[in-house]
């Protein structure tokens, strides 16, 4: 994959039936710490990096236990891309980084 899509992107993951809105992007979930954190994994075991964490749409973050670390191949369709700018393509140099 040579970009991640843009904080704001609304998507729906494979077995999903609630649709996500994308608000961070390479994010670490460690499996200590009791973190409420879903994944599409059964088990985390020490760190984990994944491609985006995301919030119920259209409710938005309600709490930890209602946010979701995925990556890019968990994603079976794009509702909505969000905003893109320069900024954006700046920071997507960053990201490719990581």
């Amino acid at each position: 994959m040579e970009t991640l899509l843009p904080n704001g992107t609304i998507v729906l993951l494979k077995g999903g039936n609630k649709r996500l809105v994308i608000y961070g992007r390479k994010q670490i979930v460690t499996g200590e710490g009791g973190e409420d954190i879903q994944t599409q994994e059964e088990e985390i075991t020490e760190q984990t990096m994944y491609d985006y964490i995301g919030v119920p749409y259209p409710e938005g973050y309600i709490s930890q236990e209602y946010t979701y670390a995925f990556n890019h191949s968990d994603i079976i369709d794009i509702i909505f891309r969000g905003y893109e700018d320069e900024e954006e393509e700046e920071f997507q140099k960053t990201l490719r980084q990581v």
